[in-house]
């Protein structure tokens, strides 16, 4: 079905119209934007060289230089511990004798969701049109009046057809030449039944005449049947595809339409282990199979693939209500966070509409890639604009005057992602969908800080760098951008957008579960991953075109890498954390949970997502957080925990003792008191007077505020300064727990690092004691002065 537009006009956006620094090159200069700027071919046009070895159309990789097309597959995969590389490999370059090897002669010529056309040419006519559609086991050369030229990119040319190539030039002549180089076994044929000739020296193939017609060449592999495979189904060829859907209630049925030349039914095309899992009644072959990054790609036969997809029924809620158990703590907790909201601080970056490309960006970052994370060169924008097409849905569906007002700006950000239609003048289809890699890439890593070579794989820059390796770290926010846009499209009122933003979401998540889940003791042979090192890590941090590892460019800490591909938690992602996937997290991550150098922001999405599996485990875990992070809170945790399967059934929130609440002095067992003061901020037990501290209750502990210099209790996270009354707002590091011992006193725990509060031999209060046993014990002394000099006082 054909799905129209979201809308077709002219975003209008505080930032008004910008131009990118690095638009296209000459490579799109038949065409007008907008351009794709994920799609596996985008390094064929972005600056500033243009001819970036790309990753496709997979199973190999290309260049597109103004001497030819050269094209290979990787030799080498290897596992260093952490990842699978392979490393980029270019074995031969189809080009014709009378290329002018100019930048302008050659260039696109059409262009699908998947798959691109490229012409090279001369002014005479002569040239060839290749036809780069992902999934072939073929590289197709369609030659037009032009000397066919094939140059060795890797190695020497070792023989053709049997006949040794040394230093003297061999002749032969037939439809089908089998070529040895460095790289392997090659076939060429030439399609049509018409012999040629072809001349090889050490370097190159050399055709004898001007060639009108087709030439074919695929990599041979090292299982027996690969060749005769290849044979059979050689005469029939794919120039592009076509995406269709069809949705019936819950479900959709995706359609990939081969447009071919010759007999539909013998297309011989290469399939993904996320494909497998979803064919409907495909025809395999065995006997044939390409090793790339994302596993075997192997072949099914027919132009025509069904793939069926079970679509998510949850849209705002959860389907259950809140146990009964955790009610009382949900409310404290919102309570408390809605007390303590603070008002956003402007921005000096504003959305604009780019007009070289054609895409809402940052207005500033078109012009600086290092302005938010590069989005200005088309980096990550699923990631951002999902968390504010989800926030601006809610805000919408509790205020219409709001969405009255703000409606048109939003759309922008969901035209630029979720755009479904070629009809939209303004915005590429599903900006950062891959619809045969069966997920999204955030980026060409197009940061300046990015630029770096890891693993032997340099991180390079999109639009802005050429366009290399593509990758996704956070696959939960790209789940996360097509659930904002299913939000979105339920406000709108249209159930066709919505259709088209739950099949997004449904890819993405079958792509996580595939290509970003590891299953330690899952023996599969379809697992993408045959490494079981590498399975053993559990989660993919970082998924590339031609690396795959438990790795982030940012954190090394395996809570990190979890919780990244798990966030932001949404009632919708239930069904995205399978139970075998989440006890292998929690194995992965045990060492971490009770490690307070490892940040709380992570540890609770953690928790939240564990709450699948068990989520009375899960509350008692959290109930020694005391940070969130920026994509939940207190509030939303336990309201995620109290809505769970429950599969244990039983309470899920049990009543934790409180910190005291009132205004008391700290008094410790020889009898001093506590004091800080404005010109001694730090807490010392050394008076007899003591400074009055108000106990308050926080998300995770509480509060100990100064009130005589109207200033927060802080703790240093490596004990390396005493406590202090020296925050005006309390934060993560001013949270305690004040715990009641059984003898009535109190001892008092730092949320920041986890340790107790301790005095050293001069009175001052650290955050330094390991357990409680080597805690200080505190009395609390609430006061009631009948007159300034006579207090009487009670402890507690």
């Amino acid at each position: 079905m054909a799905i129209g537009p979201i809308d077709t006009s002219l975003p209008s956006l505080p930032g008004g119209i910008v131009v990118s620094a690095a638009p296209p090159g000459p490579f799109f200069r038949d065409f007008e934007p907008p351009f794709p700027t994920t799609g596996w071919w985008v390094g064929y046009a972005a600056a500033p060289s243009q001819d970036s070895v790309v990753a496709g159309p997979f199973p190999y990789m290309s260049h597109a230089l103004d001497t030819g097309l050269q094209f290979g597959i990787s030799n080498t995969r290897n596992f260093d511990g952490t990842s699978i590389i392979q490393t980029t490999q270019m074995d031969w370059e189809a080009s014709y004798v009378q290329n002018p090897n100019s930048h302008t002669s050659h260039k696109a010529t059409t262009w699908d969701t998947q798959s691109i056309t490229v012409k090279y040419f001369a002014a005479s006519g002569a040239g060839f049109t290749t036809y780069l559609v992902p999934g072939s086991p073929y590289m197709t050369f369609n030659y037009n009046v032009a000397t066919v030229l094939l140059t060795s990119r890797n190695g020497n040319i070792l023989s053709v057809n049997g006949k040794t190539v040394g230093t003297s030039p061999v002749s032969v002549s037939g439809t089908k030449f089998t070529v040895t180089n460095g790289a392997g076994t090659y076939v060429v044929y030439s399609l049509g039944g018409e012999s040629i000739t072809l001349t090889a020296n050490s370097t190159s193939l050399t055709g004898g005449a001007t060639f009108t017609g087709i030439i074919r060449i695929a990599r041979v592999t090292t299982e027996s049947t690969s060749q005769a495979i290849l044979d059979q189904y050689s005469t029939t060829y794919p120039t592009g595809v076509a995406l269709d859907y069809t949705f019936t209630g819950d479900n959709a049925t995706m359609s990939f339409t081969w447009n071919v030349v010759g007999n539909a039914a013998n297309l011989l095309h290469l399939s993904w282990p996320h494909h497998r899992k979803h064919l409907v009644n495909p025809a395999y072959v065995t006997g044939l199979s390409y090793l790339t990054t994302k596993g075997y790609m192997k072949p099914v036969v027919g132009n025509l693939w069904k793939l069926s997809y079970a679509l998510p029924t949850i849209t705002w809620h959860t389907p259950r209500s809140p146990q009964a158990s955790c009610t009382k703590q949900i409310i404290q907790a919102l309570e408390y966070e809605i007390a303590h909201l603070t008002t956003a601080t402007g921005r000096s970056t504003y959305a604009a509409y780019e007009t070289a490309w054609g895409g809402v960006v940052d207005g500033p970052g078109a012009t600086d890639p290092n302005i938010d994370f590069g989005n200005g060169y088309y980096n990550d924008h699923h990631f951002h604009y999902g968390y504010m097409l989800h926030g601006a849905a809610v805000i919408a569906k509790y205020d219409p005057s709001w969405w009255n007002t703000n409606k048109n700006f939003v759309t922008a950000f969901a035209r630029d992602i979720g755009n479904p239609s070629t009809a939209d003048p303004y915005f590429t289809v599903a900006r950062c969908k891959d619809w045969l890699a069966g997920h999204s890439w955030g980026s060409y890593l197009v940061l300046d800080f990015a630029f770096i070579v890891f693993n032997k794989i340099r991180a390079a820059s999109g639009i802005a760098n050429g366009g290399g390796s593509r990758d996704q770290e956070s696959v939960g926010e790209a789940v996360n951008a097509y659930y904002g846009l299913i939000l979105f499209a339920d406000i709108l009122g249209n159930q066709d957008i919505k259709n088209w933003a739950r099949l997004l979401y449904a890819t993405e998540v079958s792509g996580a579960q595939t290509y970003w889940h590891l299953y330690p003791n899952d023996n599969d042979p379809d697992t993408p991953y045959p490494e079981a090192g590498l399975r053993n890590l559990t989660t993919i941090g970082n998924v590339m075109d031609y690396q795959a590892g438990a790795w982030l460019f940012w954190g090394a800490q395996r809570s990190q890498i979890a919780a990244i591909q798990m966030l932001p938690v949404t009632p919708i992602n239930e069904d995205m954390y399978d139970t075998a996937w989440l006890n292998g997290v929690w194995n992965y991550v045990s060492s971490e949970l009770d490690d307070p150098a490892v940040g709380d922001e992570w540890k609770s999405i953690i928790y939240m997502a564990y709450s699948e599996v068990s989520p009375q485990t899960a509350f008692a875990r959290s109930t020694n957080i005391t940070a969130w992070g920026g994509t939940t809170s207190q509030a939303h945790l336990l309201y995620h925990l109290s809505t769970r399967k429950n599969p244990g059934g039983g309470n899920i929130c049990t009543s934790a003792p409180a910190n005291p609440t009132g205004t008391f002095l700290i008094r410790t067992s020889t009898g001093k008191l506590v004091s800080s003061s404005t010109a001694a901020p730090q807490l010392v037990a050394d008076s007899s007077v003591g400074t009055p501290f108000s106990f308050a209750y926080m998300p995770g502990g509480g509060s100990i505020f100064n009130t005589a210099t109207s200033q927060y209790v802080t703790a240093d996270p490596n004990a390396a300064v005493p406590l202090a009354a020296a925050r005006a707002v309390a934060q993560a590091w001013e949270n305690f727990k004040v715990v009641l011992q059984s003898d009535g006193t109190y001892v008092m725990l730092a949320g920041v690092n986890s340790q107790y509060v301790t005095i050293d031999s001069t009175g001052a209060l650290f955050n330094n004691g390991a357990s409680s046993a080597t805690a200080t014990k505190f009395t609390l002394v609430a006061q009631w002065y009948v007159q300034d000099t006579c207090p009487l006082a009670d402890s507690i």
